[in-house]
């Protein structure tokens, strides 16, 4: 039977540490923590854990951390966990990939929790995470990236992850971006980056600023473009271009027709399209049902970067909220009934106003 390291970088995670170890202990035949200057508990949790502690002396650059961490592993093949996620379900998925396969990687689904609009919502994103301990190894100072020709599976196991849209990991990671990029000024992924971490910081004109750099780089069939181009609209709508927006979404309504997420943020856009001036733009008042009802026939997807509800209760609850807004309290009620079935508090909320 191959054997299977848990392989992890950490500092100061004495709130979580426990909780991803205990999802995966029983899985993996050694454990592998890289501690780089913990003041807390964590290293105590590591040690009572039975996992082998390392310390690291941190020099701006997790893809270095992540290298020293897994020279550590003496296993046949790595998992890389973060302290602030854990395995919801399906772990046996990942013994049985590696008893089965040599030279793949496999790419986990990351759930990463997040606050929009005071609303929570997770975005669904498979990762590469579990490989073979060969010379395979990371590069990147921050969001590091597994560096490797072997072709990459998707496994359907699912992680919890509730620490990205921390307010001090933007503030920790944005330097580490504007470093790197000053060593690749061109590299699309690397300005994607730094626009994600203004939009956490909700400076929205900076953040459509790099999107729109790496937009004009970017590679047509590039992996995390689908991504990018919703990213850089939902920008767009909240730094109010929109003249901008409609650009872009008339550029890549062909090309990403298979994206609930993009006919999603294509529906909030026209809305807010229409409203900016309804003289000028009542046209495209129709637009915004034809997107919502898009997404509902697509569905939610499996095997691409998505957040979740797109394809089902976001989508019907915003086609209740149009009609409702037009008046149709009838359709209104169809379509919060649907989203109400799965399980979406606000169209119960609705539902309760509208039929009381």
């Amino acid at each position: 039977m191959k054997t299977l390291a848990l392989v992890m970088i950490v500092k100061n995670e004495e709130k979580t540490l426990e909780r991803c170890i205990d999802s995966v202990k029983d899985l993996v035949n050694e454990m592998i923590i890289v501690d780089t200057g913990s003041t807390d508990h964590t290293k105590h949790i590591a040690l009572a854990s039975g996992a082998k502690l390392f310390e690291y002396d941190w020099e701006n650059d997790f893809a270095a951390a992540r290298n020293f961490s897994i020279k550590q592993s003496t296993s046949d093949w790595n998992l890389v966990l973060d302290a602030d996620e854990y395995i919801l379900s399906n772990q046996q998925l990942l013994r049985e990939f590696i008893e089965k396969n040599d030279n793949l990687i496999g790419r986990i689904n990351i759930l990463s929790t997040f606050l929009d609009d005071e609303q929570e919502k997770i975005e669904s994103s498979y990762v590469s995470r579990l490989f073979p301990n060969e010379e395979i190894f990371f590069k990147g100072r921050v969001h590091e990236q597994l560096e490797s020709s072997f072709p990459r599976v998707n496994i359907s196991v699912n992680v919890s992850h509730d620490g990205y849209y921390q307010t001090d990991k933007t503030d920790r990671n944005l330097p580490l971006l504007l470093e790197e990029l000053k060593e690749s000024p061109n590299n699309p992924y690397i300005l994607y980056q730094i626009g994600k971490q203004y939009f956490l910081k909700k400076s929205y004109t900076k953040a459509s600023k790099y999107f729109a750099l790496s937009y004009q780089r970017i590679n047509a069939n590039s992996y995390f473009k689908p991504r990018m181009v919703v990213d850089y609209v939902y920008s767009l709508i909240r730094s109010g271009s929109l003249d901008d927006g409609l650009k872009i979404i008339e550029k890549e309504k062909n090309n990403l027709d298979f994206s609930t997420d993009f006919h999603f943020v294509s529906g909030i856009f026209y809305m807010e399209l229409v409203f900016s001036n309804v003289n000028k733009y009542i046209n495209f008042f129709p637009l915004i049902e034809r997107e919502y009802l898009r997404c509902i026939e697509i569905g939610e997807v499996q095997n691409q970067d998505s957040v979740m509800g797109t394809g089902s209760f976001l989508a019907l609850y915003n086609l209740g909220s149009l009609y409702e807004a037009t008046g149709d309290n009838i359709k209104a009620i169809e379509y919060y009934r649907k989203s109400s079935a799965l399980n979406y508090k606000p169209a119960n909320n609705r539902l309760e106003t509208l039929l009381n």
